[in-house]
């Protein structure tokens, strides 16, 4: 199926992609069983990524970044997303290297960023606790001043590249003034850094080659130097003020999924025979595979919008939300249908679709729940 080049695609753009293809191909995908069965990726791949200019591409050139734009990231992960590459995690090194370009001092964006684009620092996001996920105000991690230090308890949950994470934007209590003014951000630096431990690498449903840990924080002496902006209590504007740029990237992996279920499963039907024709030539398949092909049309004019709004820095906090919501939903649609179309080969783990269903389950999860999404939009209608 011939599908219509994106709107914000060019010449520069298209070299990336089949950049970033060849290496998903060659360093990647030969790989993608053992970093399930091991539940990481390692850093080597983040290392190999970095010389290759694949990491940090929308993080301006002085702070060691690529100087491209958000186009550039959306390249990378619908290439690796198509292929069902979940293990690795660029979305959450992203997102923790915007907090810093849009929100640290000079100091900090000069010494950390360099270290983040070339792999050196892999990114990880602490807010997630036993009794505080979507409602940050429930966090309980302190972060208590001491001299030139901040000394750090409490612990984390569900964090993402948690394992392998040389740079922790840590979620943490500042102060004992009430609610949000006493959320900041510390960039945690995990490397000897005694009081700090890694606990379980999380057995999830999906996303099996993912790191996803628990963190423990036990008088942690993180330098006064490393808090975010250089300010206490400004934590919850930090992390909102980037929720945007997080659901969007939800947004784009969704996209590519679906859009690699729907050929593999073209595929798959067509070859698979059943009654002495394809699976693809009896009507209802074709029906399926329609109403599938349109929804993820769809998806893909949604996104695309979305992509030319982040590259403008137009993209408002209720698009955001509803891309999505939207988007995560229909993924979970398609790819069951997907699933359904494989038959039994469809629950097998060694097929394409099989991944992609499992690992899109936390797509309505992560980033905001969609409930709390929806919450996002019905304020501002």
């Amino acid at each position: 199926m011939n599908e219509p080049r994106p709107p914000w695609m060019d010449d520069e753009l298209e070299a990336l992609r089949d950049a970033v293809a060849k290496f998903a191909a060659a360093e990647m995908l030969p790989h993608d069983a053992a970093w399930r069965a091991q539940h990481h990726v390692g850093k080597d791949i983040w290392r190999r990524a970095g010389e290759m200019g694949l990491l940090c591409t929308d993080i301006p050139t002085q702070y060691g970044g690529a100087g491209g734009d958000f186009r550039h990231e959306a390249v990378i992960y619908e290439e690796l997303n198509r292929r069902g590459l979940s293990g690795f995690g660029q979305g959450v090194h992203s997102i923790a290297a915007h907090y810093l370009l849009n929100h640290g001092t000079e100091e900090q964006k000069l010494r950390l960023l360099p270290r983040m684009a070339r792999g050196e620092f892999i990114g990880a996001i602490g807010i997630t606790e036993l009794g505080a996920g979507s409602d940050m105000k429930g966090i309980r991690t302190r972060a208590v001043r001491d001299g030139d230090h901040y000394v750090v308890s409490g612990s984390k949950i569900f964090i993402s590249n948690g394992f392998l994470a040389g740079l922790i934007a840590l979620v943490v209590k500042t102060d004992s003034a009430p609610g949000s003014k006493s959320v900041s951000l510390l960039m945690v630096e995990t490397q000897g850094l005694q009081g700090f431990r890694v606990g379980r690498v999380l057995d999830k449903m999906g996303l099996h080659a993912q790191d996803t840990a628990e963190l423990f924080f036990d008088g942690a002496r993180v330098p006064a130097v490393n808090l975010l902006g250089g300010e206490e209590g400004k934590g919850m504007y930090q992390l909102m003020s980037d929720l945007p740029y997080e659901r969007i990237i939800i947004g784009v992996c969704g996209v590519a999924a679906m859009e690699g279920a729907l050929a593999a499963t073209l595929a798959y039907t067509k070859e698979r025979k059943a009654f002495g024709q394809s699976v693809y030539d009896f009507q209802n398949t074709k029906f399926r595979l329609a109403e599938i092909a349109t929804i993820v049309r769809v998806a893909r004019t949604f996104i695309d919008d979305c992509i030319v709004r982040v590259a403008a820095g137009k993209l408002d906090t209720v698009t955001a939300s509803m891309a999505k919501w939207w988007i995560s939903d229909m993924q979970q649609k398609v790819l069951d249908e997907c699933v359904q179309l494989h038959g039994g080969y469809g629950y097998m783990n060694e097929y394409l679709v099989c991944r992609l269903f499992a690992d899109s389950r936390v797509q309505r999860i992560y980033g905001g729940t969609n409930e709390i999404m929806k919450e996002v939009i019905a304020r501002a209608l």
